[in-house]
């Protein structure tokens, strides 16, 4: 009787069987590779050890702050207004435990539903911003994005669709890249909700929003956003979660917001690495 294999049907000790010649090489060709990665990356990190992506000092893991600079992030958590995602300041939680909207939401109601930021806006935030947006540090949208999908996990749980802001052509062209798109494709691979860049444009170009008062800001802003009619479809009862890095008056989310609207969004949401809270 051949005992080199088992007969059709019959039980065996519950080893594998072995692999075929050309499999097993491939198998250990492939774990050969990866060991190769591994020692690269090791040796790598001996000569060019991790750095802080805020001050630069030696960290233990690629992507990440310092103990320092962490510390310093100054991260909004609740209780903050519900539609517009400002802390609330301890005077306001004193008199209502449980305060649901600022006076600025009452008084000034913003075109989308909520927004969400992960901190303020302060000295480390400005640097991770500014490295991203003007130094092409792409390396700091990882670990910005992570924090925003912490700040921001209820929304993205009801969310249907990503989008981010969007950068006119001549802008994207000379900065080669859409800081606001970055954050909001990470975002997409962590959360598993799709990210499109082309259901919103922007339809002319804006000046810069740095020097301008609110008022301009909206002036600035309004209108310079649509839908394409070719993606109407993609935005139509769908839960939309905008994507930016900054939100400091919602003049561009609420722009944004207003052409969704038009597209026949349901529900508008938005999220930022960062807001800026004024005094007062």
């Amino acid at each position: 009787m051949d005992r080199g294999l088992p007969e059709a049907g019959a039980e065996t000790d519950g080893a594998a069987p072995p692999l075929p010649l050309a499999r097993r090489l491939q198998t250990g060709a492939g774990r050969a590779a990866h060991a190769l990665r591994g020692a690269g990356k090791a040796a790598l990190g001996l000569v060019l050890p991790p750095t802080c992506v805020s001050c630069g000092a030696i960290v233990h893991e690629a992507g990440g702050l310092c103990g320092a600079c962490w510390r310093r992030l100054a991260f909004i958590e609740r209780p903050y207004c519900e539609r517009l995602g400002i802390p609330f300041a301890f005077e306001q939680v004193a008199l209502d435990p449980e305060p649901r909207l600022s006076p600025q939401a009452v008084m000034d109601p913003p075109a989308f539903d909520r927004a969400r930021a992960a901190v303020l806006f302060g000295d480390i935030a400005r640097d991770l911003v500014h490295g991203l947006k003007y130094g092409d540090r792409l390396d700091m949208a990882a670990p910005m994005a992570r924090l925003m999908a912490r700040a921001a996990g209820d929304l993205l749980a009801e969310a249907d669709l990503i989008v981010p802001v969007p950068l006119h052509p001549l802008r994207l062209w000379r900065r080669r890249f859409n800081q606001a798109a970055l954050l909001a494709r990470r975002l997409s691979k962590a959360s598993g909700v799709p990210c499109r860049t082309d259901v919103l444009v922007r339809a002319r170009a804006t000046s810069s929003q740095v020097s301008l008062s609110r008022a301009e800001r909206r002036a600035n802003v309004a209108g310079a956003f649509k839908v394409p009619p070719q993606q109407v479809h993609h935005v139509t009862g769908r839960r939309i979660l905008i994507v930016d890095d900054v939100l400091t008056t919602g003049a561009t989310l609420d722009a944004c917001a207003q052409a969704l609207r038009y597209g026949k969004a349901t529900h508008i949401d938005a999220v930022t690495f960062a807001r800026v809270v004024e005094a007062g």
